[in-house]
């Protein structure tokens, strides 16, 4: 099973290499902990093999660009990710733990899992790689059997000893060091045909810069290694920073040699041209056998430590097979599982279908890594004070130029891979995930409502965007589940409510109650907030409240009110509706017919009075009820003048044009006094009466055992028009 490299095209193959090694004694320092692993996995196989091509096609000019502007994107990540680990302790799983401890579980967990599914197929990427480089040394051996060997290695080494694994990281830079070296001291003359700027024969700027850009990602190896590292603080800013500059240069000067040394056919036709054109090209083939083996060893042992880190938060399936770990902290089941997944993979052969997938999927990686820092330092949270600060552009641009680059590679798998996130976060937020640690989405979308609030706060309400936003003094919790469906009714779906009780003393077991009775509305995705006040006065408190929140810019504009047949209470009733409407809120007060409830829900009469201007609440309302209750709205109005009724006909005729209300409403004119037309009127579940400037509380307390029906009483504030 041959690899051909003249095929593949290289996106996806992300070199991130050890990623964690927890519970090993020996603590690491910059240059073995951070800088190393940074150096081997990006100075890989793309460097060998297409380095050269990218220079025949660009010139030296075009691919010092694209050397540039790649390095660029890897640095501004390097530098949020360097900021980010100054601010918090690491975890497990490396971006996995960084996103999911910022932006939640079901953020890191869709970002994780693809994470992984693109670290196992860059192993099986890598090994092949190594198989079409020991074919090279020696062409008469099965390409199968090479294959299966190297991953049987692999599996072996990763399996036994993860610190081993560590220390063959020396052995192995230096043989990558005599390679790069071999090829700098190339044996050839130079060459007369060289380019500043190329002709891209074979590809455009953007596909060869599409090709390229995999080589200079793989920078999260020292952060994921932060539980092993003396002072990752320390460590991961300088080893990661000085390991992207070391490499930096490399590229460039090899860029150099390739283009003064070799002609531009040759480096767009010859994938092994820096293996022909060195000095020793038995050590630069070592150098590609090194490098494929370190970035496939890399990624078998870090693998399965981002799959037991998604198994310990329960995101994955049979999450409590991949979390157990051996006495030495080695996944020992994760690693079987990978190990097994990267042999199907292997089976394929041709990985050149998911290359560009697996990219896609490292790229939003890199770019939610920039998210996580862009949005602390917009909030200017308290809790984000990183030892290396860094300007918000850098982690800005990192976000934008991973999705530009995702784009510019291919658009299609860019879709893909996005909505594959999409519906990952989708799954994960319905299973409910919790996290002991919490993150910073709820500090996050309030400091969006700070912002929006200010913004609104600058414009006066308007008409036009009136919603019922309610009021409730709750005397007792425990009696007011008789009035939540309808308080439900009235705000679905884009009310708010804003309950408050008053207790001599507070305890959790009113508090308890309070969160208890609206729960159900919560639920429905409704805003509800809930508060119990310590005073002796329900009343002075009640005052206090609609003064408070007066000054708000979320402030709410109608308050509620139920009637009892208690007489005592109607002077506090008569209080806080002189005191709503003084702080411009109009008032609902209901009064339940105790007998017949609500009915079926589906009938409501609204009473208007000629000329009077008290009505645009009431219809606002009336609308909202039989919306939610799929009824039928009846516009009803009385006179003892049998002349009037055409003419009154004709008003609420128009008045239900101008207001657009269903096309099934009835117009009702009663001939007679209001309290015989309201005793002649149509059946209904519920009634409902404007509050005149001096309310009538013996009617509106008798009113429903007189209809036999619950009836609501509303007062406008003056803001509300049904007609805009």
């Amino acid at each position: 099973m041959a690899f051909n490299f003249k095929r593949i095209k290289f996106p996806g193959l992300e070199k991130v290499s050890f990623m964690s090694f927890p519970n090993d004694q020996k603590k690491f320092g910059v240059f073995g902990g951070v800088f190393t692993p940074n150096v081997l996995t990006i100075l890989g196989i793309i460097m060998y093999l297409r380095l050269g091509w990218v220079v025949g096609n660009a010139g030296i000019l075009g691919a010092i660009a694209i050397i540039l502007i790649a390095t660029s994107i890897s640095f501004c990540t390097a530098l949020s990710m360097s900021s980010i680990t100054t601010n918090i302790k690491i975890g497990a799983g490396g971006a996995y733990s960084i996103i999911s401890r910022s932006l939640g579980l079901e953020a890191g967990g869709s970002i994780g899992i693809p994470f992984y599914i693109s670290l196992m197929l860059s192993a099986a990427l890598y090994i092949m790689g190594f198989t079409e480089g020991w074919l090279r040394i020696f062409p008469d051996h099965s390409p199968m059997l090479v294959t299966y060997s190297a991953w049987a290695a692999l599996l072996i080494i990763s399996y036994i000893s993860t610190h081993f694994a560590i220390r063959v990281q020396y052995m192995i830079l230096v043989i990558v060091g005599i390679s790069i070296l071999s090829f700098l001291l190339t044996k050839n003359e130079p060459v007369s045909t060289a380019q500043l700027i190329g002709d891209f024969e074979d590809a455009g700027f953007w596909r060869v810069f599409a090709i390229f850009f995999p080589a200079v990602t793989g920078i999260m190896a020292g952060a994921n290694m932060s539980g092993d590292l003396k002072d990752p603080r320390k460590a991961i800013p300088l080893g990661t920073l000085s390991a992207i500059g070391v490499t930096l240069l490399v590229y460039i000067v090899i860029a150099f040699v390739a283009f003064r040394y070799i002609s531009p056919v040759e480096l767009r036709e010859n994938q092994m041209a820096l293996v022909d054109n060195s000095r020793w090209g038995s050590m630069v083939i070592a150098g590609i056998l090194a490098a494929t083996f370190s970035s496939a060893l890399g990624t078998m042992v870090g693998a399965p430590r981002v799959l037991q880190a998604l198994a310990k938060q329960k995101t994955v399936p049979l999450h409590k097979i991949f979390v157990k770990k051996t006495s030495k902290a080695e996944p020992r089941n994760a690693i079987i599982f990978t190990g097994a997944s990267i042999a199907l993979a292997l089976l394929v052969g041709n990985l050149d279908a998911l290359a560009s997938l697996i990219t896609m999927f490292f790229l939003i990686t890199y770019g939610m890594i920039n998210v996580v820092v862009f949005i602390p330092q917009s909030m200017n949270m308290i809790s984000f004070r990183p030892t290396l600060k860094i300007p918000r552009f850098v982690s800005f641009l990192g976000v934008v130029g991973s999705v530009a680059i995702m784009f510019l590679i291919n658009p299609i798998f860019s879709l893909v891979a996005i909505s594959t996130i999409i519906a990952l976060y989708v799954w994960l937020g319905r299973r409910g995930l919790k996290s002991d640690l919490g993150d910073i989405r709820g500090g996050m979308f309030l400091a969006l409502a700070e912002r929006a609030s200010l913004i609104a706060s600058r414009f006066p309400r308007s008409q036009v965007s009136w919603k019922p936003d309610l009021l409730l003094p709750v005397e007792d919790p425990k009696s007011w589940s008789g009035s939540l469906l309808f308080i439900r009714n009235i705000t679905h779906p884009s009310g708010s409510i804003f309950a408050f009780t008053v207790r001599k003393e507070i305890r959790e077991e009113t508090e308890h109650d309070l969160n208890e009775l609206f729960e159900p509305i919560r639920n429905e995705s409704t805003m509800v907030n809930s508060t119990v006040l310590e005073d002796k006065s329900f009343v002075n408190v009640a005052k206090l409240v609609i003064q408070t929140l007066h000054a708000g810019a979320l402030r709410p504009n109608t308050l509620f009110l139920t009637m009892s047949r208690e007489r005592r209470k109607h002077s506090t009733i008569k209080t806080l509706l002189k005191h709503s409407t003084k702080n411009g809120m109009g008032t609902l007060i209901l009064r339940i017919n105790p007998r017949l409830s609500f009915g079926m829900q589906k009938t409501i009469n609204l009473w208007l009075r000629d000329k009077s201007p008290n009505w645009h609440m009431s219809m606002l309302i009336a609308f909202q009820l039989i919306r939610n209750w799929d009824g039928t709205l009846h516009l009803i109005t009385s006179t003892p003048d049998k002349s009037e009724k055409k003419r009154l006909q004709n008003f609420l005729q128009h008045l239900s044009d101008q207001a657009r209300l269903p096309s099934t409403t009835e117009f009702y004119v009663l001939i007679g006094d209001f309290k015989e037309s309201m005793l002649n009127a149509p059946a209904a579940d519920l009634n409902i009466f404007g509050i005149p400037e001096d309310p009538d509380f013996r009617f509106m307390r008798n009113a429903p055992e007189e209809i036999n029906t619950s009836c609501l009483f509303v007062k406008d504030s003056g803001s509300e028009n049904a007609l805009i």
